[in-house]
């Protein structure tokens, strides 16, 4: 049994690494965020030509049909260069535009595959509400009524999904950017790097994608492992940051990194990073692959990425003293990230109680 990477993904996640470091230097990110809408058009069809858009559309409306892991490694060299954009609503609409009708894939799956279709999805409501079952968006005639926050880049992107209740249950609409009653509200959130909105529906016309809550479920399941996938190469980023720093940082005559207390926490967090890459990894390899451990895995491996990422950047800035609380320190842009990707699709301690659900415990 083979628990490593295959040559391949080596290879595509190296090549995306390459893309990141000449492409988006933290001063790139720094124009993004500071930007009206936090898109770079160019940035994300670069990112497009390297396949990243279409990774797991299928071969049929013109992506290249590879697995979630596939598209988790490029996650966590997102998350590694703090890479503005909307590279995880796209990929969670996209999920559940694929196990949609028809359709609905054929009018949007071949243009997701380009870059040219931007999609994102619309599942949280209140002040952090995730569970499709309990969404109070509802559905009517054809017609969508409620209010959905914290929805990922909803001002750039083409169609939304949405969840919401019509009389048979929870289920996924389609709804095209610019549709009358829908009205689109900004919202300031500490991550620039990912903007989201509020966005509220009033008799907003619709087409109903998926019935049931399976598809929001899978779509939601993809949003944690890549959540986690951005959270690990942050983490590592952080790591890597600290660890130059400390090797060139002087003081009392010595660089700080020669102090006990200095290497011990270093060592401490690369010992609970490294074997963490392989929660993520696990749990995107059962999302394709071990149906029924796939949503407690998902869980788990966001949970624990999440806290670790938090834990991480924590300890990072506090080692890198005075410069590292400074908004002029990149570091700050990680630490953002890292509580974006905590909060995001719900704390470690909802998911924790899921997974022990889940497990029957």
């Amino acid at each position: 049994m083979d628990f490593g990477l295959s040559e391949e993904q080596t290879l595509l996640q190296d090549t995306v690494k390459r893309f990141a470091q000449a492409e988006c230097p933290s001063t790139r990110v720094r124009q993004v965020m500071e930007s009206d809408d936090g898109h770079d058009p160019a940035l994300w069809q670069g990112l497009a030509e390297l396949g990243v858009a279409g990774m797991t559309v299928p071969t049929e409306h013109g992506g290249a049909g590879l697995e979630l892991l596939d598209l988790a490694l490029i996650a966590d060299v997102l998350g590694w260069a703090a890479t503005p954009g909307p590279f995880l609503g796209n990929a969670m609409a996209t999920t559940a535009l694929c196990a949609s009708d028809s359709d609905a894939q054929n009018q949007w799956l071949p243009g997701v595959a380009t870059g040219e279709t931007l999609l994102t999805v619309a599942f949280g409501e209140g002040i952090g509400e995730w569970d499709a079952g309990a969404v109070e968006t509802k559905a009517t005639g054809g017609k969508l009524s409620g209010v959905k926050s914290l929805v990922p880049y909803a001002g750039v992107s083409d169609a939304l999904i949405v969840s919401a209740m019509d009389g048979d249950g929870p289920g996924l609409w389609a709804v095209e950017r610019g549709a009358s009653g829908m009205q689109i509200s900004a919202l300031t959130g500490n991550d620039q790097t990912r903007r989201v909105s509020r966005v509220h529906f009033d008799g907003t016309p619709a087409t109903k994608i998926a019935a049931g809550r399976t598809a929001a479920d899978r779509a939601r399941d993809v949003g944690l492992v890549l959540l986690a996938a951005d959270a690990s190469g942050g983490a590592h980023r952080c790591l890597e940051m600290t660890t130059d720093y400390a090797l060139t940082r002087e003081q009392f005559g010595q660089i700080i990194g020669a102090f006990q207390g200095v290497k011990h926490q270093l060592a401490n967090l690369a010992c609970d990073l490294e074997p963490a890459v392989s929660l993520w990894w696990y749990a995107a390899h059962a999302f394709d692959h071990i149906n029924d451990k796939s949503e407690r895995h998902a869980a788990l491996s966001k949970a624990h990425l999440t806290d670790l990422y938090d834990t991480t950047v924590r300890y990072a800035i506090e080692l890198h003293g005075g410069i590292g609380f400074t908004w002029e320190y990149d570091l700050h842009l990680w630490f953002r990230r890292a509580m974006f990707d905590r909060a995001f699709l719900g704390e470690s301690s909802y998911h924790r109680r899921r997974a022990a659900d889940l497990a029957g415990w």
